[in-house]
């Protein structure tokens, strides 16, 4: 008897990493970046990691391990012994957010992913009984209070956040211990909680939905609300599906049909990214295609949806034209999205190396500027979670400010991370806390916990 299941993605694209007419994987090391002309001087330590990162992706392309395998393993959990995780790296989220993830490794294949730095060579494992854990979740944190918050609690809360966010960075072994306090702090307030369908995975990608675990997910939410009509909890999705995912019919009811009983419960933001439509198509193998995704934005507002916002990332840099700026977001205007949350491509050495080489393919001028933009020296503190590098401050800087001139005549507000604003020392007379459309942080809607 197998103890996997084979699956068809709902999307896939004619040409992939396999198949790309004339490509060959090269190291990318000094030798390389001269002849591309790359004008700056990368240090030592930058350049091994290039070339640590081209010699793992020519064995993977060799051995055809880019792509993920659409085999799914299915176990199940206990319920009382899951590690709830807290979506907070810097201390400053607007409200606390607990993780949701059934799943452990994605389909939709991303090499840009910043949980695996693009690789996806792991065994694909769905947790068929994840809802329990989930109702669990619910009923700890926002079923019944068991008594009074007191400001003592908040300030407690506040502090343990500090430190997650502090030990995130200089002392990851103690982000369990930090989030075992946290929750068993928050148990019986009923604070104001999201819950992120799914951080770490796609959350509606075929494992999810032809299992029917996304259904039950949501089904636990819609029951939650039911018996707690109160309850401060809200969904938060952003998602790369499309159509195909959110009709997916499960025991008679497709996600749609779930979404539309969590009304002014929950928020769908779709996830786009801006770069050439042939480079994305290499580096999100089984995504949907941003018209599909731009469709299921209007299909989740048709039924009530707050569906509205959308993630912008990976932005790759050296794309990022007036002219390329109009267009995305002219594309983004029509489908309804009024706020938005740009995120620049950050990248281990080993992942850019890659990601350059895959780029260039398609455009070495394109390629040469990647790297100059991420390769700088003086650049090199310029660092997001688990140390990836996000592009120079001062064109990081400039590029939200172009993007902002043309969506502020679109009547579209941004809003940004906690990060992103420390980082680039943005003020909030730029990009307010709580901008003017309500969005804020990844483009949670604050509206969402008005009564």
């Amino acid at each position: 008897m197998k103890d996997f299941i084979d699956f068809e993605p709902f999307y896939s694209h004619e040409t992939d990493v396999y198949s790309l007419n004339g490509f060959t994987p090269a190291v990318v090391d000094k030798a390389y970046l001269d002849k591309l002309g790359v004008k700056v001087a990368p240090s030592e330590r930058t350049l091994e990691g290039l070339t640590r990162g081209s010699k793992v992706f020519m064995e993977r392309v060799k051995n055809k391990t880019v792509i993920p395998v659409s085999r799914l393993y299915l176990e199940n959990i206990d319920p009382e012994k899951v590690q709830t995780e807290i979506h907070n790296y810097t201390g400053r989220c607007p409200t606390l957010t607990f993780e949701i993830n059934p799943i452990k490794g994605c389909n939709v294949g991303c090499q840009y992913c910043l949980v695996t730095d693009g690789v996806h060579e792991q065994k694909l494992v769905a947790y068929e009984n994840y809802h329990l854990y989930v109702r669990k979740l619910l009923e700890d944190m926002n079923g019944d209070p068991w008594g009074p918050v007191t400001e003592e609690d908040i300030h407690k809360k506040n502090v343990l956040l500090q430190d997650l966010a502090t030990a995130i960075e200089e002392a990851p072994e103690r982000k369990q211990e930090i989030e075992a306090k946290i929750v068993e702090l928050s148990r019986g307030k009923n604070w104001n909680h999201y819950y992120y369908f799914s951080p770490k995975t796609e959350a509606f990608q075929e494992p999810t939905v032809q299992t029917g675990i996304a259904h039950r997910i949501l089904k636990e939410f819609i029951e939650h609300f039911k018996k707690h009509p109160d309850s401060n909890a809200r969904l938060f999705i952003a998602s790369k599906s499309g159509p195909k995912h959110l009709q997916y019919e499960y025991e008679g009811e497709t996600i749609l049909d779930l979404f539309e009983q969590l009304k002014g419960k929950m928020q769908f933001n779709t996830s786009v990214s801006i770069m050439p439509t042939e480079f994305r198509n290499l580096l999100e193998p089984f995504a949907a295609p941003i018209d599909e995704r731009l469709q299921s934005v209007k299909l989740c507002r048709e039924r009530g949806i707050q569906a509205n916002s959308a993630l912008i990332q990976p932005i790759v840099m050296p794309y990022l034209t007036d002219e390329h700026i109009k267009e995305f977001f002219d594309k983004l205007h029509n489908a309804g999205i009024i706020n938005y949350k740009p995120e620049f491509l950050t990248a281990c050495m080993e992942n850019l190396a890659m990601l350059g080489q895959w780029l260039g393919h398609f455009d070495k001028n394109l390629e040469r500027e990647l790297y100059e933009v991420y390769l700088k020296p003086s650049n090199a503190d310029h660092r997001k979670q688990r140390g990836r590098t996000a592009p120079e401050r001062e064109l990081c800087i400039a590029a939200i400010k172009r993007m902002m001139d043309y969506t502020q005549t679109l009547g579209m507000s941004t809003s940004i991370c906690y990060w992103v604003r420390k980082q680039l020392q943005i003020p909030n007379t730029l990009i307010p806390i709580i901008n003017q459309n309500g969005f804020q942080c990844l483009g949670y809607q604050s509206k969402l916990f008005q009564k």
